[in-house]
C-alpha cells in the first residue's frame, strides 16, 4: 500500500527498492526523500527536482527586494586600522553608526555598496553614552541612497528581519534571523573600544551579529531600518567566544532622535538619559565582592550634590534595587528619566542613610 495525500488506497503489491545513498543524503538536505506522504520512486521512472512551494519563492522575491532597496543605503567605514559600517541618514551625505566604530578619529574612508569606490569623510559628532554618531561624506556619489527608518514601536518578537554590513570585513553582507525580544537593556564592556555604555530599549535578533557588522542595518520586509546593529552576546563559558544568535541592535526611534539632533545642533542637546551627577567606582567589600558604587566626586550644583551626596559616600540601592557596581548603577538610571525622584540610598562614615534626589540629565 503506497501512503499519498489523503488516505491510503490499494494498488498492487511491487518489490520494495533498497534505501540508495543519494535517498540518505536528501533525507538530510531536505524533507520528502522517503516517508512524508512522498510516493516511493518506481524502477526506470524519471525523476525531476520537486518544485519549490510558491510561498518560499514569494519570500525569497521578498528578500531579494530588500535588498535591492536598502543595501544601497548600507557603507563600510574605516576608521584607522578598524573597520565597521554605517547607514545613510538623508540625501546631503550624513551617515549614521555607532560610536565605538568611530572611536577618536575624525576623518573616515567611506565605501559605497554600489560603486566600490572610496569617499572621504569626516565627524559632525559621537555620542558614546548611546553608542551612536554622525559622519559627513565629503561628496556626495551618485546613486547613493538614504535608507528608510520604520517605527521601532511597530517591531514584534518573530518579525524576519535581515542585518546588513561589513561583518569582518566582507563589504555588502547580508543576514538573516528573527526579532527574538525587545526592550532589552544591555550593558557595552569598556575594553576592546566599546564605550561602556548601558543602553536601553534594545531589539534581540538571531541574525548574526559579527565584528564589523556595527552601525548597519537591521531592516524588516517592508525595507525600513528597525535597528542599529551594535553588539552580539559574550558566553562566559567561552571567554570572549560569541554566544550565537544573540545581538543587540539600537532600536530606530532612538537612532533618529540622536542623529537628529546632532545634524540639526552639531551635538546632542536633549538625551533623555537620567543621571545623579556624580562620578563614582566599584567598591569592593571585604569578601572582595563588589558591595556599592564608591563617590569620587559631585557635580557642582547637580542632582546629587543639591541632595546632599558629598565624595566618599557609598551609593548601595535606587528605589530599592541593589547597586553593586557602576554598571548596576546605569541600569537602575536606565529606565529613568530627567526629573523623576528617586530614593538613594548609601552609606556614610558606615552608617546607612537615604536621599532623595531629583534627577538630572545625562
Amino acid at each position: 500500500m503506497d501512503v499519498s495525500r489523503g488516505r491510503p488506497r490499494p494498488r498492487a503489491r511491487r518489490p520494495l527498492l533498497p534505501l540508495t545513498a543519494a535517498c540518505a543524503v536528501a533525507l538530510v538536505l531536505a524533507p520528502g526523500c522517503a516517508g512524508g506522504g512522498v510516493p516511493a520512486v518506481r524502477e526506470g521512472a524519471t525523476t525531476t527536482r520537486a518544485a519549490v512551494p510558491r510561498a518560499a519563492n514569494e519570500l525569497e522575491e521578498d528578500y531579494r527586494k530588500v535588498v535591492d532597496d536598502v543595501l544601497p543605503s548600507v557603507v563600510q567605514i574605516r576608521a584607522g586600522d578598524s573597520l565597521g559600517s554605517g547607514v545613510v541618514y538623508d540625501g546631503k551625505g550624513h551617515v549614521v553608526t555607532n560610536a565605538h566604530v568611530v572611536g577618536d578619529a575624525r576623518t573616515f574612508a567611506v565605501t559605497t555598496a554600489n560603486s566600490g569606490s572610496t569617499v572621504r569623510a569626516r565627524l559632525v559628532y559621537a555620542y558614546p553614552e548611546q553608542d551612536l554618531a554622525v559622519i559627513r561624506l565629503d561628496d556626495v556619489p551618485d546613486g547613493l541612497r538614504a535608507a528608510s527608518f520604520g517605527d521601532s514601536s511597530k517591531v514584534d518578537v518573530g518579525q524576519i528581519v535581515l542585518a546588513m554590513g561589513s561583518p569582518l570585513g566582507l563589504s555588502s553582507s547580508v543576514t538573516q534571523g528573527i526579532v527574538s525580544a525587545t526592550g532589552r537593556t544591555v550593558t557595552e564592556g569598556s575594553a576592546g573600544g566599546g564605550t561602556g555604555a548601558t543602553l536601553v530599549n534594545m531589539v534581540q535578533t538571531s541574525a548574526a551579529i559579527n565584528p564589523g557588522n556595527s552601525g548597519g542595518a537591521l531592516v524588516n520586509l517592508a525595507g525600513q531600518v528597525i535597528g542599529i546593529p551594535t553588539l552580539g552576546a559574550t558566553d562566559p563559558n567561552l571567554g570572549e567566544g560569541a554566544a550565537p544568535g544573540i545581538g543587540f541592535a539600537i532600536p530606530a526611534s532612538m537612532v533618529r532622535t540622536v542623529a537628529d539632533q546632532i545634524i540639526t545642533h552639531g551635538r546632542v542637546t536633549d538625551s533623555g538619559r537620567a543621571a545623579l551627577g556624580l562620578t563614582g567606582r566599584t567598591l569592593a567589600g571585604g569578601d572582595y565582592r563588589p558591595a556599592g558604587v564608591a563617590v569620587v566626586t559631585v557635580d557642582e550644583d547637580g542632582p546629587a550634590d543639591r541632595a546632599g551626596l558629598r565624595a566618599g559616600d557609598v551609593v548601595t540601592a535606587l528605589d530599592g534595587t541593589d547597586v553593586t557596581t557602576l554598571t548596576s548603577l546605569a541600569e537602575a538610571l536606565a529606565d529613568r528619566r530627567p526629573g523623576d525622584r528617586v530614593a538613594v540610598a548609601y552609606l556614610r562614615d558606615g552608617r546607612e542613610r537615604t536621599a532623595r534626589v531629583t534627577l538630572g540629565e545625562q
